[in-house]
């Protein structure tokens, strides 16, 4: 076990804290260490970092990183039992050769999987497979004290619901079993379609995402007018073998090779060059390089992470980082999602990467984040002019129709919107305080929202 004072922040480079973060293995987390390292402030995990606000950080006080642990792959149940500071990119490496794939995974393979039940991590397949907290058989938690609990929804739901979207607050999941799919190569069918507007756009997705078990889109929150919402739809599946052999012969010498390269790293200190008039030079490139309608076969990394393939890729957003900012509204409240969708757009502000999905049934987690409607997520650089404005009037949007937001993206939020969209959250405050009375768990998101 090591331990350094290092400032932290999330992914989007703001609100930084200086901590004590700790790196260990899970045996060496007694509840001796646990109460020696705790002090006035607290304890919180943290994985890769890959939170994009506060909920990983602990300023004044400690940060466990969790040593990766082992991978257990049982084919028979279709399982893998993995340390909660696995990394989704190690399981991948894993279980792909071995016929295997996640059940769900975020825009990145770098969470752990600690971080991604704390999360309750959803996809591009939420509309069908729901959220982690839907696949998983067990796990096990670090307490407040420093023991062990070995959780099932069935055995300990009040506690595994609590945990599942609970943002590292009732504990560290030191292992988790996992229901997996099987797959017969790494590589995935995609249907890629550009879509001239919004309400085009809101159109194809109600009735075409359950043809398929994928379905994301990139939204233009620059283009105004006629072309407001303009957007690239792709949607997948997994390729059979038989697809492969006839579209990549090459590829299927090895169905399923999973060996994903970096091919590129920006460098701390670049300026920012994500402005507005670089953000809609950009957009108006990956709008039109876009087919019209195109089938083709992909990899699993250019269909789930194209993003991983540019190291420190939030490095361009410059010193003052950016703000990911994720909300979902219900299906019926669809013309609150298009004023939102035009007070951007009109705004003014640089946006990036704007993703649209159509979310299914929640999981049942107390804080988890999903539910059924559209959830849109936009970038947005962190110090812009009036942008506290902006999101303040989103917040209120959102809240307004019986939305909430992403507590693994949040940076901004007040405590009234978080408690307003999450109806369960008296409840998840009763189960975290019996488990944890003296406040062992604690960071700064959750004294900037009130979850302590």
């Amino acid at each position: 076990m090591r331990a350094t004072r290092r400032q932290l922040h999330g992914w989007g480079g703001t609100m930084p804290s200086t901590a004590n973060v700790i790196v260990a293995d899970e045996a060496e987390l007694t509840p001796e260490v646990l109460a020696e390292i705790g002090g006035p402030r607290g304890v919180i995990a943290r994985g890769l970092g890959r939170a994009y606000g506060d909920p990983a950080q602990n300023g004044g006080g400690s940060v466990i990183r969790l040593a990766p642990g082992p991978i257990v792959l049982d084919p028979a149940a279709g399982t893998v039992t993995a340390g909660g500071g696995v990394s989704l990119d190690e399981l991948m490496r894993h279980i792909i050769p071995r016929g295997w794939f996640v059940p769900v995974t975020p825009g990145t393979r770098f969470v752990t999987v600690g971080g991604a039940i704390a999360s309750d991590i959803h996809g591009k397949n939420h509309h069908l497979d729901g959220s982690i907290g839907a696949h998983l058989d067990s796990m096990t938690l670090l307490l407040a004290d420093g023991t062990r609990s070995h959780l099932t929804a069935e055995a300990t739901p009040d506690l595994w619901w609590a945990t599942i979207g609970g943002m590292g607050l009732t504990g560290i999941v030191t292992e988790a079993t996992i229901r997996l799919l099987p797959i017969e190569t790494s590589h995935c069918r995609v249907h890629t379609e550009r879509i001239p507007d919004l309400d085009t756009l809101l159109e194809r997705m109600q009735a075409s995402d359950a043809l398929h078990r994928y379905s994301v889109a990139w939204v233009d929150l620059i283009a105004t007018g006629k072309h407001l919402g303009r957007s690239v739809l792709t949607q997948g599946d997994h390729a059979t073998y038989a697809e492969l052999v006839a579209e990549q012969p090459r590829a299927a010498e090895h169905p399923l090779k999973f060996d994903p390269l970096s091919l590129v790293a920006v460098p701390a200190g670049v300026p920012n060059v994500l402005n507005r008039l670089g953000i809609r030079a950009f957009n108006e490139v990956w709008y039109r390089k876009a087919p019209r309608s195109h089938i083709g076969i992909e990899t699993i990394t250019g269909f789930f992470h194209p993003l991983d393939m540019v190291g420190e890729w939030s490095r361009l957003y410059g010193r003052s980082g950016f703000l990911q900012y994720q909300f979902v509204v219900p299906f019926d409240a669809v013309d609150t999602l298009r004023e939102i969708v035009r007070i951007i757009a009109e705004y003014g502000h640089a946006s990036f990467v704007n993703v649209l999905k159509r979310l299914g049934p929640g999981s049942g987690g107390m804080l988890s984040f999903p539910e059924p409607g559209w959830t849109l997520t936009v970038d947005l650089p962190a110090g812009a002019v009036g942008l506290g404005a902006l999101l303040d009037d989103l917040d209120h949007r959102v809240i307004d129709v019986g939305g909430r937001h992403y507590l693994a993206k949040d940076a901004t939020a007040a405590p009234e919107i978080i408690r307003a969209g999450y109806p369960r959250l008296d409840e998840w405050l009763e189960v975290r305080r019996r488990v944890d009375p003296t406040g062992v768990w604690s960071s700064d998101q959750a004294r900037r929202l009130e979850l302590v």
